[in-house]
Parts: C-alpha cells; structure tokens; sequence
C-alpha cells in the first residue's frame, strides 16, 4: 500500500502546470487524542495553485483505489492567511531524522471562525514565522477545510483545520508555549500573550493530533511561491 501512494505523490507532475507538489506522511504515534476511533496509516497532501483540476479530482478521489487501499477521507484545503509559512529554500526533512511530522486536526466551531483567524493572524502566524527563521521549526502550514469530498461512514472524526509542521517531538510541549516564547523575544515588557492561546480552547477541540515521519516530501516547489498562498 505506501509503496503504490509513495508512486503516485512521486508522479505529482501528471496533475498538470497548477500542481505544486505532493507529501505523503505515515502515521508513527498519537500527540493528543480525544476521540477513540482507530488512527489512519497515511495522509497524503496535493498542493494546487488557484485550481484543482477535475481530472486530478478524478485520479485521487472518485476513481477505484487499489484493493490494499482504503480512502477514509477526501477533502480541499485552504491556506489560513499570514499562516501557511514555509521556508524559501525548503528541500524536506531529509537532513533532520531528528524531526518529526505534526499533524493536528483541529474542530473550530463555526461561530468562532471569524475570531479564530484573526488569532492565527496576529499571534500564531507571526510567532510561528520566527521559529522556522530560527530553525526551531522546518515549516508551520495551517489550512482549512473548504469541502470534503468524501468521508467513509465509518470515521467516526471529525475536523475543520489541519496544522502541519515539522518538529523535534521529544522536547515538544506544545504550540502555546512555543508561540508565547517567540513573541516576548521582541517585546519582554509586552503584556503577556498566553491568555491569547489558552482562548483558543474555547474556540476549537483537537480530536486528533499525531506525529509521523515524511516517506515523500515533493513539495518544494510550495515554498518557491513566497508569500503567495497557493
């Protein structure tokens, strides 16, 4: 099964001249859990500038997969403004094995979307863009969903946002006290910003957060796009 998705994120350049790349992640452990529905093996990400072509659509969602395969869940992102922040000169995580994959699967209520952005625009984003300058982080790219395109039934989770960045995990201890650390670095006398983070918990439910390791990351051309979010 990986090594038939490890071919086809490989052939990405077959979705055409909007396609920026693919990644695919397997499933090493579980950060944070609320929810006891068995954990996926894999997540794949397709990265399009602008359009998501019908065919590209076609070949990784309607059309039968390999019988070793089941697709639990299909859907498009959107990049979450000032929050998508990827290095230039990014090649993947080859050169770091010490680093692992975040992926959190976020719940935002939907009478908190408005206020949630604007949180991951004026905190998150900015703070998150100083500890991958650092290095401390490869990238952070929080996305939202904008449709699913198919849930089996059987999955019994749900989620609004997906953050990815890549991290060391054995000294993590979670993004609020990352993010409150890098912003007080330029203003020490600054009001704290921890409430900021710990608002958030009224906002939005994690019901999934894990770590995994990258098996393709053919996805710098993502990076080449500078600040346009594709």
């Amino acid at each position: 099964m990986e090594t038939a998705l490890k071919d086809s994120a490989v052939n990405w350049a077959r979705f055409g001249e909007t396609c920026l790349g693919q990644a695919l992640y397997r499933h090493r452990s579980i950060f944070q859990n609320a929810s006891e529905a068995p954990v996926w093996s894999h997540l794949e990400l397709s990265y399009f500038r602008s359009l998501v072509p019908g065919d590209a659509i076609l070949d990784l969602v309607v059309k039968q997969q390999p019988a070793t395969l089941d697709l639990l869940r299909a859907e498009i992102l959107l990049t979450t403004a000032s929050s998508f922040i990827l290095p230039r000169d990014w090649q993947g995580s080859t050169d770091r094995p010490d680093r692992q994959a975040s992926l959190e699967f976020i719940q935002v209520e939907p009478a908190f979307f408005g206020e949630y952005r604007d949180v991951m625009r004026d905190y998150c984003g900015p703070a998150a863009a100083k500890l991958v300058r650092a290095g401390r982080f490869g990238t952070f790219r929080a996305m939202e969903t904008a449709a699913v395109l198919f849930q089996d039934p059987a999955l019994k989770i749900d989620w609004n946002q997906i953050h990815l960045c890549e991290l060391e995990a054995d000294s993590f201890r979670g993004f609020g006290r990352e993010f409150e650390a890098a912003l007080r670095e330029d203003a020490p006398d600054a009001a704290a910003t921890s409430g900021v983070f710990a608002g958030l918990d009224r906002m939005r439910t994690v019901p999934r957060w894990t770590f995994n390791d990258p098996v393709v990351e053919a996805d710098a051309a993502v990076a080449k796009q500078g600040r346009a979010e594709p």
